[in-house]
């Protein structure tokens, strides 16, 4: 197993049990406590873990990162996982684009198509739709979230229980076995609205996010019908998704 897949399980089991000792991920990974105290090192310099005394449990995701710097990151795995989830979308559907970076790469591949409605609480995916497509659009409205140029709360969730989706692309900024996580409750309304209006609700992000964990639970993983992410994502992870029947896509 290398770094990478042992990293993301040593975080995949501290999401589910909380804590675990120096011994107990030994025992688990089956290595020496030198190579579990090297992972746990980059795993906390990149803020994904906390250890103290010989244990160490997830460092959650305390606020969301600002839209800017997201946009940054991954760019090219971004780009490849909203045209393959593009290509998702049937002639003649309802779909709905979550806030969000990834999203956004989603509506840049599906700009050219005019057979579609789209909905989103995204100002900047609303935006790009207005100046570069001809689908039908509206967006949701409700308490404006200026850091992520988004609509969140009960107001929004409220606009996406009006729409009956055929497909819904959900982003996040944390997820694991569990399912969708987030930082921010006021987007908690918003996300569970989307998977109970939607006939197909899948997850779009790059494979950083998985085994990083936000202060409140969203959408359970079984929830999901589909995930599309990057090759990132550890075999260990993949055949656990797979296992959990969530059919995954990887992008490029």
């Amino acid at each position: 197993m290398i770094p990478a897949e042992r990293q993301n399980l040593i975080v995949s089991r501290l999401e589910s049990r909380g804590v675990l000792s120096i011994a107990e991920l030994t025992e688990l990974l089956g290595v020496s406590h030198m190579t579990v105290r090297r992972d746990l090192q980059q795993l906390e310099r990149a803020g994904r873990v906390t250890t103290v005394a010989g244990a160490c449990s997830c460092r959650r995701r305390s606020s969301p990162s600002p839209r800017t710097a997201k946009a940054r990151l991954r760019h090219g795995e971004k780009v490849a996982i909203g045209r393959l989830a593009a290509a998702m979308v049937r002639p003649g559907a309802v779909v709905y684009l979550d806030a969000g970076t990834t999203t956004l790469e989603i509506a840049h591949a599906l700009a050219g198509r005019d057979d579609i409605s789209v909905v989103t609480n995204d100002f900047v995916i609303a935006s790009h739709l207005m100046r570069n497509a001809a689908c039908r659009l509206y967006h949701t409205g409700g308490e404006v979230e200026r850091e992520n140029r988004s609509c969140v709360g009960d107001p929004a969730a409220e606009a996406v229980r009006r729409f009956n989706f055929d497909i819904a692309f959900i982003s996040t900024s944390s997820f694991g076995m569990r399912g969708v996580s987030t930082p921010s409750e006021n987007k908690v309304a918003v996300k569970r609205a989307i998977v109970q209006s939607a006939d197909e609700s899948v997850l779009v992000t790059d494979s950083t996010k998985y085994g990083k964990l936000g202060t409140f639970n969203a959408v359970p993983l079984e929830a999901l019908s589909a995930i599309v992410t990057d090759a990132g994502l550890p075999d260990t992870v993949r055949d656990a998704i797979r296992r959990a029947g969530i059919t995954l896509h990887i992008a490029g």
